[in-house]
Order: structure tokens, then sequence, then C-alpha cells
């Protein structure tokens, strides 16, 4: 991809209002965000690039009020045709619905926030300077099997509606996930930026083969509630779930979330902030309101959930600027939640808690096999090779060391209880030494729980943002120890 001129994503947009109003009246209401995306993928499996994939497109999202019934649609074609097309679509839409006597109405004319600044060299990087990644992720795994990819994105957005407001902006990100194996075990490493020449694609690949080499030849271990310590993976599947399914202003208004603001819910070492604007993100959402830094707990207090326009309404406050494509079925979660780490303003870190935890928490039991020695503990050492993560595995006398989770799945949605399975990676811990790999096991737990008062017992001080699925959307943390966590069984069930 390579640099193009000025776009003219906000004149779409003012074209497709116009249109609105000539075709349907001046009572009629319209909003559009037009987006155009450029996203690369750099793949590699068996240590080797084998797909690079790149695509560039716009989408033109409209939704429409009229006679008190509302309906939306999208398309790619931006000629005076194809816009004239998608508005009589939705027009067509519209009539047919049902009314619609919760609409919420349009944003009104506010300013905006500028776009934080982005980086020209991500947003227009070509295969081969993601492929300087893969190459330094492949050799510093020292020869082990390797696959994963490295991404690069970018979005400029601009949005208009019938109420005369207007925004625009732009963001870029790079983002890398590897995998490095060695005898049958698997190690990763994953790293979503701002700039891609903030990748250090060695360190992830040293990272996922210290990994790896750290998790061969495990052993059984019987369920049971442990003291764990989570890595930021890890933990960014709690953040993750938490988004969608407790901060979600839909499933609060439903009644469907635990969350309750105003009450100390968790631990007072956690504070849990939604922070687009802190990654180069828009300033904007599909409804046009302005995004911000939003505090959803502070020291343990639940303060916020994220709302869009409707599910505002439904408890009469107002737009967080949450409003997503699937936020009108699903509901507004937050995409970007950082985790603050200990020692940063609003945290209250305990970095010197050694408690045993709540009542019912249970020391490792039923392992086979003898505790490693020489070569075998030189390579456990790679299981901590983050001096973050390793502080807090010192201050475990008896515990776990827990990698990733994944496969997570939601038993209750209001207590928020997870099943799901360890994987890259589980290794027991005694008096503050990793001392065998484990099997992976499976869990079941209440993620609120699990950091409720008293169970969070160290919050690490360096946090790492995770990327997801999709562009745009990331989880931030440092690793924690947490008092206990319930492992229900291995991981064939």
């Amino acid at each position: 991809m390579s640099a193009r001129s000025e776009p003219g994503e906000l004149d779409i947009a003012g074209r497709v209002v116009e249109l609105v109003a000539r075709l349907a009246g001046a009572g009629a209401q319209a909003e559009v965000v037009v987006t155009r995306a450029d996203l690369a993928l750099t793949r590699f499996a068996n240590s080797a690039i084998h797909q690079n994939v790149a695509e560039s497109a716009v989408e033109v999202r409209l939704r429409v009020h009229a006679d008190g019934r509302t309906a939306g649609g999208g398309g790619s074609a931006v000629t005076a045709d194809g816009l004239r097309a998608l508005v009589e679509r939705v027009l067509a839409a519209a009539r047919h619905t049902r009314p619609d006597p919760a609409w919420p109405g349009l944003t009104p004319p506010v300013p905006a926030p500028t776009s934080t600044g982005w980086d020209a060299a991500t947003a227009y990087a070509g295969p081969d300077e993601r492929a300087i990644m893969v190459r330094a992720f492949v050799d510093a795994a020292g020869g082990l099997e390797t696959a994963g990819y490295c991404r690069t994105a970018f979005r400029e957005a601009a949005f208009a509606n019938s109420a005369g407001h207007a925004a625009q902006g732009r963001t870029a990100e790079a983002a890398m996930d590897g995998i490095a194996r060695a005898g049958g075990a698997d190690g990763t490493a994953r790293h979503c930026v701002d700039r891609l020449a903030d990748l250090d694609g060695a360190g992830l690949g040293q990272r996922a083969a210290a990994k790896a080499r750290a998790a061969v030849d495990p052993v059984e271990l019987a369920p049971g509630r442990y003291p764990v310590v989570l890595e930021p993976a890890a933990v960014a599947d709690l953040l993750q779930n938490l988004s969608w399914y407790g901060f979600n202003g839909k499933r609060y208004v439903e009644r469907q979330s635990f969350a309750e603001p105003g009450l100390a819910q968790l631990d007072p070492a956690v504070t849990l902030v939604d922070d687009p604007l802190g990654a180069a993100g828009l300033p904007f959402d599909l409804e046009g309101t302005p995004t911000r830094a939003l505090t959803l707990v502070d020291a343990g207090t639940t303060t916020a959930v994220a709302h869009d326009r409707r599910s505002a309404a439904g408890v009469g406050a107002e737009s967080t600027g949450h409003a997503s494509v699937d936020s009108p079925t699903f509901g507004p979660i937050p995409r970007n939640l950082r985790l603050v780490p200990a020692g940063t303003a609003g945290a209250a870190g305990t970095a010197g808690a050694t408690g045993a935890g709540p009542a019912g928490a249970t020391g490792p039991t039923g392992m086979s096999g003898p505790t490693a020695t020489g070569a075998g503990r030189a390579a456990l050492a790679g299981a901590v090779a983050d001096p973050d993560t390793a502080a807090l595995v010192s201050r475990v006398q008896r515990g776990l060391l827990v990698s990733d989770l994944w496969y997570t799945r939601v038993l209750d949605p209001k207590s928020l209880v997870i099943t799901g399975l360890t994987r890259n990676g589980l290794w027991l811990v005694e008096e503050g030494q990793v001392t065998r790999a484990v099997r992976d096991l499976r869990f079941t737990e209440s993620y609120p729980r699990a950091l409720a008062p008293g169970a969070v017992l160290e919050v690490g001080r360096r946090a790492v943002r995770q990327p997801d699925r999709t562009d745009g959307v990331w989880w931030e943390a440092p690793s924690l120890r947490l008092a206990s966590w319930n492992f229900t069984g291995g991981a064939s069930g």
C-alpha cells in the first residue's frame, strides 16, 4: 500500500444525509459513517512466510428514522448511483419495520476530539516491513518450529447526521502473534502497538521459544482451587469477558450484568479504564458521540458501564461513546480496556501481600514425576522470563503460573461464571520457583469472584497490550497474582 491523496469521507457522508432529506423529506433523521480501512497480514508457518494478504475497502453505513420507524444498512459503492441505491434500500426497509418508540434521537452538534498521533509508516507499511518482523521472530526462536502473523491496519472515518453534527478521524496499529513449538509443547508471545517500529519481533520470538522449552514433559495435576499468577495474555481473557458481559450497557439495562455502579465489587487493587484515545483510536463512535477515557472500576468500586444512545436512554444516562455495528443487538462494550498497573495513579496495588487467600484455596496435590534438576531447571527459567511476572511468582508459596486461557464460554452471564482451558504453558510454583510444567487444565470460575475484594494479592507493574482478533480492539494488563482459581478437570473434561 502507498500513501493516498486526502480522501473525501466527510463529503460522502454529507451527500448521503442530503439524499435522505431529498427522498424522505425534512422530517427524516439520518446518521452516516463512512470508513476507509486498509488491513494487511503477513502469515508464517513452518518458520517461513507462506501468505501475504491485504484488503482496502470503503464502507458507508446509514441509519434512518422516518415516520417513527428505524432501519439501517451499508454498502461499498460511493458513486452517485450507489449512494442513491443505499438510501432507497434503507428507506424501504424503514417503511416495513415495526414502530420504534425507544428511538433515542440523533447526536446533537458537539465538539469531537481530534485523532491522537497516528503513524504514517505503520498505516502504509508493506510486506517487506512486516517480513523483517517475522524474520526476527523466527531467528530468535533458535531453530524451533514457528508460526503466526504480523499485521498492520489503518482506518479513517467520517460522520455526519441530519442534526448538523460532523466528525472525522484516523487511526493506525500494528500487531504480532507468534508461536514456537518444542517437543509437542507450545509457547506464544503477542503484542499490539501504535507503531510498527515498536514491535520487537526478536523479543517476541525469544519469549515464545523460552516458553515452549519450559513447557515440555508436563506432569498431571489434580483439580482443585489453587493460588495463581496470570500472565497478561490470560488476564486479557478476563478483560474481554468482563467487557462483553459485565460492562455492556444493554445487558446492564436488561439486568443481565453483574455490574452495580457505586458498589465495591472488585479488589481495591483493580482499576479498569476503557481508553480508545490512549492508543490512536477514532475520536467518535458509530452514532457520532465523542469517545473518551471511561473509568469503569476505580480502586475496586464499579463506577460506570458502556452505553450507546439507546441503552443510555433506558436508564436515564448519557452515551459514553460505545455505539458500534453490534451494539443494537449484542450491546455496547468497551473495546480498549486497560487494567491499570500497580503504582499507577488510581491503582491500589498490594505488592507486599503474601496471604494464603480465602478459605477453600488449596495447594497443588496429586502430581507425578520428580522435581526438575540441572538442564531442566534452566529450561524452566524461561517460563518466567519477564521480570514483572517473575516478581509475582517469587511471592507464591504453592500455586500455578498460567500463560494463557482459551476456548472460554459463559455458563452464567449474570455472575459471569466462565469455563475454559489453559494453554501455551502451565507451571507448578513452589516456594517462589517454577518447579514443573503441568498438563493443561479445565477451569470453571466466576471472573468477578476471582477479582473480588481480598482476592487480588498483587498487580504487576508493567502492562502489555494484547491484540484482539479484530483490529482496533485490544486488552492491556499486567500480570496478576490471585488468591484462588478453580480448576475443575483435565483438558479432556
